[in-house]
């Protein structure tokens, strides 16, 4: 990656991500200047981002931890170098970027002032390697045009982003949402264009790794959810948070009471309006996706309960979820 000044940089933060941050600061076109920030890798991905001629921030892990904050830390980094850049790029360093995004990311937000951040289309390296990455791709093909938000890879203008103060380090999911919500309440608009951006390789494989990141998204809601009530201005994500307490919490007390008025035969209120559910769900979806939603709802429920406790013991969502 070269020294010449361009009017576009790029942000990549990652952890022990390998051969696919390797793949990642490849794709980047070499006129292009790189931040990589690192939080607490113990492969490679330090040493191979130097030798990339990639500037690398290594996060001070004493420090509470999130994405956001680790993109903020990348962005800052970016700008003391290059004060003068007008775009920049967040990526994930488990993503490559497609060949033609940035020259169309650029064009487009040259053209149309009005917008802050653009997004494509994100798509899975292996989408039919498992059911979970199959999933992952379903849920990267997002509607075309203007949108509330984008994922963790998106196209920013650097005046809208540093006129909002970036991302709230504080979230631990969810960042990306609560960003472009105040990017559109101070008049800015978000698009997502018809163009490929990124191969993402989620690489999971394990109903373990789906259940941990499902708690996570939880969290994320909770916590997104009491920040943009509290602001007073748009609510984020209180339908996924009502529909996890719903199903979980909101269920389980209506049995209850049924058989606390009618007897304990009640208590079979609960699995059979999950399984009716469960058979609603798989006409549209598919048995296996219509059981992992219901079953995702008490994870959810987990998260947003972890959210909870950590504000009664004011305790930070970084130290929860990042060692």
């Amino acid at each position: 990656m070269s020294e010449t000044i361009s009017p576009v940089g790029l942000v990549a933060i990652g952890r022990n991500e390998g051969d696919r941050l390797k793949r990642c600061l490849r794709s980047v076109p070499a006129h292009i200047p790189v931040v990589y920030v690192d939080s607490a890798s113990t492969d490679d991905s330090v040493a191979f981002a130097r030798n990339m001629d990639a500037t690398v921030v290594e996060l001070d892990m004493d420090k509470p931890f999130s994405a956001a904050r680790a993109r903020n830390e990348g962005f800052a980094s970016l700008l003391k170098q290059h004060p003068n850049i007008a775009f920049v790029q967040f990526v994930d360093g488990d993503c490559e970027l497609e060949p033609d995004w940035i020259d169309s990311a650029e064009a487009f937000l040259r053209m149309h002032p009005s917008i802050a951040a653009v997004c494509g289309r994100r798509r899975e390296r292996h989408p039919t390697a498992s059911f979970y990455n199959k999933m992952f791709d379903d849920e990267w093909d997002t509607p075309i045009g203007q949108a509330d938000a984008c994922g963790g890879d998106a196209f920013f203008r650097v005046t809208a982003f540093q006129a909002v103060g970036g991302y709230d380090p504080a979230m631990i999911a969810g960042e990306e949402p609560e960003l472009c919500q105040r990017l559109r309440t101070a008049d800015w608009q978000i698009w997502r264009l018809d163009a490929p951006m990124t191969i993402h390789d989620a690489d999971m494989h394990h109903f373990n790794q789906y259940w941990q990141r499902t708690i996570r998204s939880g969290f994320g809601y909770a916590q997104v959810f009491h920040k943009t009530r509290a602001s007073g201005g748009d609510m984020l994500y209180q339908r996924e948070v009502g529909s996890a307490l719903f199903w979980t919490v909101g269920i389980g007390l209506a049995a209850t009471l049924a058989a606390l008025v009618f007897g304990a035969m009640s208590l079979a209120l609960a699995p059979v309006i999950w399984i009716m559910q469960l058979l609603r769900l798989g006409r549209r979806q598919g048995s296996a996706k219509a059981a992992h939603m219901l079953v995702g709802k008490v994870a959810e429920t987990i998260g947003i309960v972890r959210f909870i406790s950590s504000q009664m013991r004011g305790q930070n969502a970084g130290a929860i979820f990042y060692k």
